[in-house]
């Protein structure tokens, strides 16, 4: 019997990977690699599951803010950088045997009619317990509760 539908929020810098560069994307599809967290690992790998909803959020940006909505495209799997010697992710400890870092892919779903930044998300009451609303809140894939899914894409004009 198949889980019921979660919500995520992934984060990426807009100069390194934009929500625009997603919708650009061939098939509005990409890979989340580079994942180096072992608790947003964890989550990518064990949670989420396809069709499971996201919220791409522009973090180190001014202002930082969900930018656009996508949607979990795949099952995880090892993330292939971890392999690469060549490539900034690479992880030496890694083994193809037994690997250290998962991913999954997202696929764009809509573009937001209007950007919510984090100051605006921090003022909704009905948002304090929202994880990227906690002090000290950085990691890069982190849950959303359905109602926080709801009142986020209300805020974007969704």
């Amino acid at each position: 019997m198949p889980s019921a539908k979660r919500y995520w929020l992934v984060k990426s810098e807009p100069d390194v990977y934009s929500f625009d560069h997603l919708w650009s994307d061939k098939g509005r599809r990409t890979l989340w690699d580079g994942v180096r967290n072992y608790q947003a690992r964890n989550t990518m790998r064990d949670d989420m599951q396809v069709g499971d909803g996201v919220l791409f959020y522009h973090s180190n940006a001014k202002p930082p803010g969900v930018a656009g909505i996508a949607e979990v495209a795949s099952k995880s799997y090892p993330d292939p950088t971890q392999f690469d010697p060549a490539h900034k992710y690479f992880d030496e400890k890694s083994k193809v045997e037994d690997p250290r870092w998962w991913l999954v892919d997202i696929r764009a779903k809509k573009k937001v009619k209007r950007f919510v930044s984090l100051d605006e998300l921090k003022a909704n009451p009905k948002l304090s317990e929202m994880a990227l609303c906690q002090r000290g809140s950085r990691l890069s894939v982190q849950p959303v509760r359905p109602s926080e899914w709801r009142i986020v894409l209300a805020m974007c004009g969704l």
